[in-house]
């Protein structure tokens, strides 16, 4: 049962901002191929942006910590951000640098591929985190990436454990091996690629999924959120307990922000009380919504868009 409304709870995001340029193709060219493409659009992204748009976008009251560039991009991105309610005082310009940017193609399946280029999201420092404490004591729940430096994350990590705040990590892009102290993580959202290569269990199908869940979990302590696609999430709780969220069909457009919808949509119910089979499944119905629809931000669906699905 969820103790509080949207408009009740406080979400502070650690992560990238991104200006996606994001253009449309048939199909995804191979190695060394030549294809003409259909669409170009400017959209605003970056997976720290998104899940914090996301969460605004279904009512939570959401800050964020990152860094842009003192170009036109980064003006248009913090506009981008402000008009969806996102508190952006933390969010540092940082001089003579460029704003980050996401090469994404996407085929007319939905799936896509990503180019990141961080420029500005590269230099998001741990003092830069440090100076912001005060929003970790206010925050109910904090969602941290990997598309900035880990230092800035670990730093992330440690204060929210110092304010005894619930910490959750999409562990995206994926690595090989995270640090001890993102470890200690209270909710890990991995997806396939990810939960294979942090277990070296190969993701393919409902049973190696849990069998990599239940590694990650017997690891981190925590819950273990490990999403696939079109193949549902599967949940592996602190206790050990399992159960598999399913999907929810959609016709996919973009995929681009599923994962970050889910994720946003997760922490927003969790920071409401909810259970965390109760977050996946609003997270799943959340992702579903954003993948039906084009671009990243802009797909962000409302809390009475995903009750409603």
């Amino acid at each position: 049962m969820m103790l509080k409304q949207p408009q009740d709870v406080r979400i502070l995001v650690i992560g990238s901002v991104n200006m996606d340029l994001v253009f449309r193709v048939a199909q995804l060219p191979r190695p060394g191929e030549t294809l003409t493409g259909q669409s170009l659009v400017q959209l605003p992204g970056g997976k720290g942006a998104n899940q914090a748009v996301a969460a605004a976008r279904l009512g939570a009251q959401v800050s964020m910590i990152g860094r842009v560039g003192d170009d036109e991009l980064g003006t248009a991105l913090l506009g981008h951000l402000k008009n969806d309610g996102v508190e952006t005082a933390t969010l540092h310009v940082t001089a003579a640098t460029s704003s980050g940017v996401a090469i994404i193609g996407v085929e007319n399946s939905g799936q896509n591929c990503i180019t990141v280029i961080p420029e500005a999201n590269g230099r998001l420092t741990p003092d830069d985190v440090e100076r912001s404490s005060l929003l970790f004591a206010e925050a109910d729940i904090v969602l941290l990436q990997l598309e900035v430096p880990l230092p800035a994350v670990v730093q992330a990590v440690e204060l929210a454990r110092q304010h005894h705040v619930t910490v959750m990590l999409d562990p995206a892009p994926a690595v090989e091996q995270l640090p001890p102290e993102l470890l200690q993580a209270d909710v890990l959202c991995p997806n396939e690629t990810e939960a294979s290569l942090l277990t070296g269990i190969e993701v393919h199908d409902l049973a190696s999924a849990e069998s990599a869940a239940r590694s990650l979990q017997g690891t981190t302590g925590g819950h273990v959120l490990l999403t696939m696609g079109g193949d549902g999430v599967m949940v592996v709780m602190s206790d050990g307990t399992c159960e598999h969220v399913p999907a929810v069909d959609v016709d996919a457009v973009d995929t681009t922000a599923a994962g970050d919808a889910f994720a946003g949509a997760v922490g927003v119910v969790l920071a409401m009380g909810g259970s965390v089979v109760e977050a996946a499944r609003f997270g799943c119905r959340a992702g579903a919504l954003a993948a039906s629809r084009s671009g990243a931000q802009p797909a962000m669906p409302t809390w009475a868009e995903v009750s409603e699905r």
